[in-house]
């Protein structure tokens, strides 16, 4: 077996492995201008810890999903004008998304397209809400994308996006959880 379908096969292994380490991940609807998901889960610490440490996104993202390889590279700016941005090398950026709302400890929106859904001119609300339950916290995560997919549509899109987002939603657990940044791609330290 050549080494780019091993590979392909662990990445595919490792995103199973996160999405059900993410809680529930599913995609909730799918058209032919757009598509839904929601992933829920629970979090051992309190809405305003996950929240202060969600916004650390450079402690957490997977570097495999940056367009620079590196999530140190990342910021996200929880305030009126605010951006989860990228600097590239050279001095160029990424404007991953815009933040529309935000309240610390409750909930953040953002709009965009992340990764390949910027490329195709598709756009969407994602939110992560943080809810108090017990001692820890619901999160609740929820992207709403429209636009246009050629082709198949959005039918192979959006559980690619799904699966993606649960496993950035089971990094930013363990870090939630642990406090330990997580700078590698892959599975979180135990």
């Amino acid at each position: 077996m050549c080494s780019s379908r091993l590979r392909a096969l662990a990445f595919s292994g490792l995103v199973g492995l996160f999405a059900s380490a993410a809680g529930r991940a599913e995609v909730t609807g799918i058209g032919p201008s757009g598509f839904s998901l929601k992933i829920e889960t629970s979090v051992g610490n309190t809405p305003e810890e996950v929240f202060k440490r969600f916004v650390q996104i450079a402690r957490w993202w997977d570097p495999g999903h940056t367009y620079s390889g590196d999530a140190a590279n990342l910021a996200l700016t929880a305030k009126p004008g605010g951006c989860f941005c990228e600097t590239l090398p050279g001095g160029g950026f990424v404007e991953h998304m815009n933040v529309v709302y935000a309240a610390p400890g409750k909930a953040i929106r953002m709009t965009g397209g992340l990764g390949p859904l910027q490329a195709m001119g598709a756009t969407g609300a994602l939110t992560f809400e943080f809810k108090p339950d017990g001692a820890n916290t619901r999160l609740v995560v929820t992207y709403n994308v429209t636009g246009f997919a050629s082709g198949q549509g959005f039918a192979k899109v959006a559980p690619a996006v799904d699966s993606v987002l649960a496993a950035q939603v089971a990094r930013l657990t363990h870090f939630a959880e642990t406090g330990k940044p997580i700078t590698e791609t892959g599975t979180p330290p135990p």
